[in-house]
């Protein structure tokens, strides 16, 4: 895709642009002259049915965690339309990524063990907050000036699919990471790549919270010692210089049809994102003041547009009054799912799990046996639906499972039938794991089979 303009609601974008799954990124600069981002996203994965309301439920869900305190994720500023265009705009500069140092060789031991520690925290506070990342990968790493790991496209991967990635998706996604830069670091610090090795075994058998203790454990295996964010801090500052706007003149954007999807401007202030030079803050302009897209969010739907002479409305002006009242209708519904997800954040707490137990058999089980293998979990007593599955280590079958929990109950029994038939001696070991809700639990029994 190519750059149509200078800039974009009051961004100026570069020639700095790189191509991924959604879109074309663009690196950018914010109103206030900070580095930033800007996502043109891809218009025939845009315009599918849906899409656009997934995108934008998605950036509300990160908006309210990153209000909540939570850290790690690029901040998204606004999600805005320009005619067919959408564009999602983020207040925080999204290059380099972990991809680009890894290209360039920029990696040492200590900054990587750096992202992993991090980057496995923010994993581990989206799982307990209910939601998934979706796509973690070194080009979803953002590594910021000072050094940090930061994710971006947090959960975009799955709204224009239309799904939602199971937490173990992003624990399979961090421990291939880890070998990544285990990879990376090999020859400078062979022990700290074997530290990352094992904390990627260690994340798919006893979940990412232990892998990332098992990265911190250990400074010891890395240079210096520690954890450090200096050489990856400078890395970063080397990659981070991009081009400046360009300086051909081009026609003036028109403001009227660039329209916020996150939220609707108060009529006493001025929005921040509705085109080049307007800042946040009280507005000291009349009511009837401001751009277009401020009085079509201000008075409904009021017909906006040029008059022909005869006095009827011109093909552009119907056309930019059909696309607010679809823009107005399309606000509704979002702001009415949006409130919806915020009360039920805000409400009851969420279902969690407490603990998991696996039970075998201990007496040895004879020919054709039928065994029964108990699983029990317990749950913080809350309503909701936990997902889990039974794998069996003498074939490749897995159950999958979805238990619907009460409010009034905490603890719940889930039976595996087992049948072995033939003549051998074997140790049979069923592991459960729970899906979610998140983190990632495991337990496992073993019985011996003797024919």
């Amino acid at each position: 895709m190519d750059n149509p303009r200078n800039g974009i609601a009051g961004f100026r974008l570069t020639e700095h642009t790189w191509n991924t799954e959604l879109g074309n990124w663009i690196d950018a600069i914010s109103p206030d002259g900070r580095r930033a981002g800007a996502l043109l996203f891809d218009p025939k994965i845009i315009g599918l049915p849906g899409v656009r309301e997934r995108v934008v439920a998605t950036v509300l869900t990160d908006q309210r965690l990153v209000l909540g305190g939570l850290a790690g994720l690029i901040p998204v500023a606004d999600v805005v339309a320009a005619g067919e265009q959408v564009w999602l705009l983020t207040a925080q500069a999204v290059s380099p990524t972990l991809s680009d140092l890894l290209a360039s060789g920029a990696i040492d031991a200590s900054g990587a063990a750096a992202v992993l520690a991090e980057t496995a925290q923010t994993l581990l506070a989206l799982h307990a907050a209910g939601v998934t990342h979706g796509s973690v990968h070194p080009g979803s790493v953002v590594i910021t000036a000072e050094g940090a790991a930061l994710l971006s496209e947090r959960g975009l991967s799955d709204a224009i699919r239309g799904q939602v990635s199971p937490p173990e998706r992003d624990v399979a996604a961090w421990a291939s990471l880890a070998r990544a830069l285990a990879a990376a670091v090999t020859r400078s610090a062979p022990r700290a790549a074997a530290l990352f090795e094992r904390a990627a075994v260690t994340t798919t058998t006893h979940g990412l919270g232990t892998a990332r203790s098992v990265v911190l454990s250990e400074p010891a295996a890395l240079p210096g010692g520690a954890i450090r964010h200096d050489q990856l801090a400078q890395a970063a500052r080397g990659r981070s210089a991009f081009a400046h706007p360009p300086v051909e003149a081009q026609p003036p954007l028109d403001e009227g049809d660039i329209v916020t999807l996150l939220a609707v401007p108060s009529p006493h202030q001025t929005p921040v994102h509705f085109g080049p030079g307007v800042s946040s803050g009280v507005s000291t302009e009349s009511p009837q003041a401001g751009t277009t897209a401020e009085r079509i969010w201000r008075e409904g739907r009021e017909q906006v547009g040029t008059v022909q002479r005869g006095g009827k409305p011109g093909k552009a002006a119907r056309a930019r009054r059909r696309r607010t009242i679809l823009a107005a209708i399309l606000f509704a519904v979002i702001m009415g799912g949006a409130i919806l997800a915020w009360l039920k954040l805000s409400g009851a707490p969420e279902l969690a799990i407490k603990s998991i137990d696996v039970v075998a058999p201990k007496k040895t089980q004879g020919c054709d046996s039928a065994v029964v293998v108990t699983g029990k979990i317990v749950t913080n007593g809350e309503a909701g639906e936990i997902s889990y599955e039974w794998r069996k280590n003498l074939d490749k079958e897995v159950v999958k499972q979805t238990l619907r929990t009460t409010a009034d109950q905490t603890s719940y029994t889930v039976p595996l039938r087992w049948t072995l038939k033939g003549k051998s001696t074997v140790k049979a070991t069923a592991t459960l794991r729970v899906l979610s809700p998140g983190p990632l639990r495991t337990d496992k029994a073993s019985f011996t089979y003797k024919c």
